[in-house]
């Protein structure tokens, strides 16, 4: 059944969460395509856009802490329980010495969008559900720093630096294999200092992040995923919009692979089962489902097509308040406005009025606009008279030359302001 492909199958499906302000620039060119259609900004939370549960700001823990600061047995205590204890992450962890915050019995620290950029610049270390180690815990006043696969900094790394030996041959004190650092690292904050905790207890606030249970691979990644997705990987139920991992862990590996092309674009073909037993074909894009057939002896072929994964693994970046009014939004028509012409009148045309402002030059006529201002009449335009061709205003291209000094006209006494006809005065 295996059919081969010429060309190697690529592309790569991703998901990203866009905040609303970044698009300004965007929603001009948006209203020539997408008429009737709005979008809504909360300007009190700027992550208030659909996101990837996984990256989401954590429910917080409720571990009751002691008073007391933590002293040097409770310090070693911890280091002899829980260095090299092996756990399953919860979530995605990343690369890089920042690492993820986490305060106790609080946030998480970056969530949303920092989350994911924190991912994006710093690589992926480990996957939700992927057996971690705890390589190394440091305890300082106020925060402990737990390295997760070995940390995300190289060991002895001022020695790595140095070499002894003779001219001739030299060695490096400490030798570098040259592969970078892949682990990760979890800063647990407290208010003021460390109290006493346990092991328990510091597993506990850790549970967000790093689950301790004794559990199966399937348990461990399926119990980061939402209910529903969880219940269709346990029942061995494919969905379209799964990822490979999620086909992985419900089906196992298929029993046949073939590769081709659906136009410009080439998938997959995982094939599961064999008559007389249900046959079926799931097509992957990538890494993600795009298409799921179920073929049933004596029956119509099923086929599925609509992606419904998409809808459970995105969540809003802030719970919905009871009070609606709690919330300040403002709501950006896209594409041209229809109304009714029966029952709404004209939009009023753009202002740089104040509201119920006027000007002295504002004369009353029927053309009232909301507001309270009066439209006022446009006028013809008057444009000025051409005199280019006026004779008086022509200036000659050889002008007369000026006449002589003794030929040039004798001033003219200026008029008396006295009339002609007045007598002298005695």
């Amino acid at each position: 059944m295996a059919r081969p492909l010429s060309n190697p199958m690529q592309g790569n499906w991703t998901s990203s969460a866009v905040s609303i302000l970044g698009c300004a620039a965007l929603l001009c060119g948006l209203t020539q395509w997408a008429p009737a259609q709005a979008i809504t900004i909360d300007s009190a939370n700027t992550t208030g856009v659909s996101i990837d549960r996984r990256y989401a700001q954590i429910k917080p823990t409720n571990v009751s802490l002691p008073t007391a600061q933590i002293d040097a047995r409770g310090h070693q205590e911890i280091l002899r329980t829980l260095v090299a204890e092996q756990g399953f992450a919860m979530r995605p962890l990343p690369k890089g010495k920042k690492g993820l915050s986490l305060v106790a019995n609080g946030k998480l620290t970056p969530s949303g969008e920092g989350y994911i950029s924190e991912i994006t610049e710093k690589g992926l270390s480990v996957k939700p559900g992927d057996r971690v180690v705890l390589s190394n815990i440091k305890i300082d006043r106020d925060r402990i720093v737990i390295d997760i696969n070995g940390g995300p900094e190289h060991h002895h790394d001022f020695l790595r630096h140095i070499q002894i030996g003779s001219s001739q041959q030299m060695h490096n004190v400490v030798q570098d294999d040259g592969e970078e650092p892949a682990g990760a690292r979890i800063t647990l904050a407290f208010s003021k200092f460390v109290p006493e905790v346990t092991p328990a207890q510091l597993k506990a606030l850790l549970s967000p992040l790093i689950s301790f249970d004794m559990k199966t691979p399937v348990q461990a990644y399926t119990d980061t995923l939402p209910p529903r997705l969880k219940d269709a990987i346990l029942n061995h139920h494919v969905m379209v919009g799964m990822t490979t991992d999620m086909v992985l862990f419900a089906l196992g590996q298929p029993e046949a692979k073939s590769r081709e092309m659906d136009g410009q674009m080439p998938f997959e073909e995982w094939i599961y089962g064999h008559p007389p037993q249900d046959v079926n074909f799931v097509r992957v894009n990538g890494n993600r489902v795009i298409r799921v057939e179920v073929a049933k002896l004596g029956q119509p072929l099923e086929i599925f097509t609509k992606d419904e994964v998409e809808g459970m693994m995105t969540t809003e970046g802030r719970p919905v308040l009871a009070d609606a009014s709690a919330h300040d939004t403002h709501t950006i028509q896209l594409g041209d406005v229809h109304r009714d012409s029966d029952t709404q009148a004209p939009t009023a045309p753009p202002t740089l009025r104040g509201q119920g402002e006027t000007l002295p030059q504002d004369k009353d006529n029927d053309g009232a606009l909301p507001g309270g201002n009066r439209e006022r009449t446009m006028k013809p335009v008057i444009f000025p008279k051409d005199t280019t061709k006026d004779p008086a205003n022509t200036v000659p291209a050889h002008p007369a030359p000026a006449p002589p000094a003794d030929e040039a006209p004798q001033p003219v006494a200026p008029k008396s302001a006295v009339p002609a006809d007045t007598p002298p005065p005695q």
